[in-house]
């Protein structure tokens, strides 16, 4: 019996007995479904979750149901578009909830700033309240020893309290990106660290559009902000430097991330505005670069606006995502001008 490199056999088509190879989706003689059990599985456990409220468990059973259909056929694009309609529908709040609380309410009725408001208020609830996330993250081996070996690197620059704080913070960005990622039910590895470079995330799954993927990208930085934000009110409390020298160092990595370039969060974003959006971008960047002189700000200013000549810019405006960004850019370069003394470590 004839294996693949993977040890696979080839199985027989149950409707007219075609050897299949284990790559394939679909029989090449009948072009009936080989993994039909399991779409019809799949598809039953999308409709138990809709009928509980739970979009992002939908949404999670339709795209492992997409990685099973050939992407030429007529239920690939069936399921494609039912995802794109279910994500939607998720980040309008039409998901089906009973009672949707007063935030929501509030965040319906101001528009798109609203909406950037209560994902404000969400995150940081989630990371007061729902500590549940934050710690399996660091059940993960991979997770947990990366992050001690980076941690190990930067104390012997820095000193371990510095250390271990950037770690934290930078540990609480890629959750950000973590817990978007759950929400439109979409696999991704866990963090990994990279000594020097930050950590990584990689995808199993991909974003259903430019908006989805600027809502995972831009999450990173959001949370990131809240955490320098944390850290910047303990500081304030304790004037204790290395506090400040923290928060410092964590908004600055936070907006090199907006750099709108390669892989990074700021890219992402990007790719759902409209080249109008993006000048607007641009503007902001250049308004915080006069208001603070910071450096940084040069580069994203310049990379920013190198999307108005290169690259396809989105067709339909993206309001959430446009607001986020310049929201980030304004909190995270004021940021940068914290004032601390200088810590020995």
């Amino acid at each position: 019996m004839v294996a693949d490199v993977q040890g696979r056999a080839p199985r027989g088509c149950p409707h007219c007995g075609t050897q299949i190879a284990p790559v394939l989706l679909a029989c090449p003689s009948c072009q009936s479904l080989v993994h039909s059990d399991d779409l019809n599985r799949l598809a039953a456990e999308a409709a138990r979750a809709i009928q509980a409220g739970d979009v992002s468990a939908a949404l999670a059973a339709w795209r492992q149901a997409l990685d099973l259909l050939p992407p030429d056929s007529t239920q690939h694009k069936v399921v494609s578009a039912h995802i794109l309609d279910l994500s939607r529908a998720l980040d309008s709040r039409r998901s089906g909830t009973k009672h949707p609380s007063p935030w929501a309410k509030g965040a319906t009725g101001l528009g798109a700033l609203g909406a950037l408001l209560f994902k404000l208020k969400f995150a940081l609830t989630f990371v007061l309240t729902k500590a549940k996330l934050l710690l399996f993250g660091l059940t993960k081996g991979g997770t947990l020893f990366s992050m001690l070996l980076s941690a190990g690197v930067y104390w012997t620059i820095w000193g371990w309290k510095f250390a271990f704080g950037i770690v934290l913070s930078i540990y609480i960005h890629e959750m950000g990106h973590v817990q978007a990622l759950q929400r439109y039910g979409i696999k991704a590895t866990a963090p990994m660290f990279i000594p020097g470079i930050g950590a990584v995330i990689r995808l199993k799954q991909y974003p259903t559009d430019a908006r989805e993927d600027a809502r995972v990208g831009l999450a990173g930085p959001l949370w990131g902000l809240v955490a320098a934000l944390a850290v910047y009110a303990i500081y304030r409390i304790t004037n204790v430097a290395v506090w400040g020298a923290i928060a410092h160092f964590g908004a600055w990595v936070n907006l090199f991330n907006l750099v709108p370039v390669w892989q990074l969060d700021g890219a992402r974003g990007f790719r759902a505005l409209t080249r109008r959006q993006r000048w607007i971008a641009v503007a902001v960047i250049a308004v915080m670069w006069f208001a603070t002189s910071e450096g940084l700000l040069v580069l994203l200013g310049v990379a920013a606006a190198a999307t108005l000549g290169f690259g396809r810019a989105a067709d339909e405006p993206d309001d959430t995502a446009l607001l986020q960004y310049a929201f980030l850019v304004g909190i995270l370069s004021l940021m940068t001008r914290i004032a601390v003394p200088a810590t020995r470590p």
